[in-house]
């Protein structure tokens, strides 16, 4: 993580990964809530000075990170788990071969 950017920025991205896992209903969750009241709190006003706005910003970019990794490690789980035993026409398929076919029409 290099930069930080914008706190608006990261607030939106973090709800995007959170309607992920959530889904449509995702406004309902307790972690929806927390995040807008936590932003919420510790935003900057003319009346005062949040000191703990940085460490709330790169608390939540750094919950970002984590849903994002695991939201693409299921993504690559589910493409790449094996499935079992596979025939030999199905692994030649994988691989861009065809098997040759044998005489008497066995295969």
């Amino acid at each position: 993580m290099a930069a930080l950017g914008a706190p608006l920025r990261t607030l939106r991205a973090l709800l995007r990964e959170l309607r992920h896992a959530a889904g449509r209903s995702y406004r309902d969750s307790p972690a929806y809530r927390h995040v807008v009241a936590a932003f919420r709190a510790h935003r900057v006003t003319s009346e005062k000075l949040c000191r703990a706005q940085q460490e709330l910003h790169f608390q939540a970019a750094t919950y970002l990170c984590l849903l994002r990794s695991v939201r693409e490690h299921e993504a690559l789980h589910r493409e790449y788990h094996g499935k079992g035993e596979r025939s030999p026409q199905e692994v030649a398929g994988l691989v861009g071969f065809s098997l040759p076919q044998q005489p008497g029409g066995k295969g």
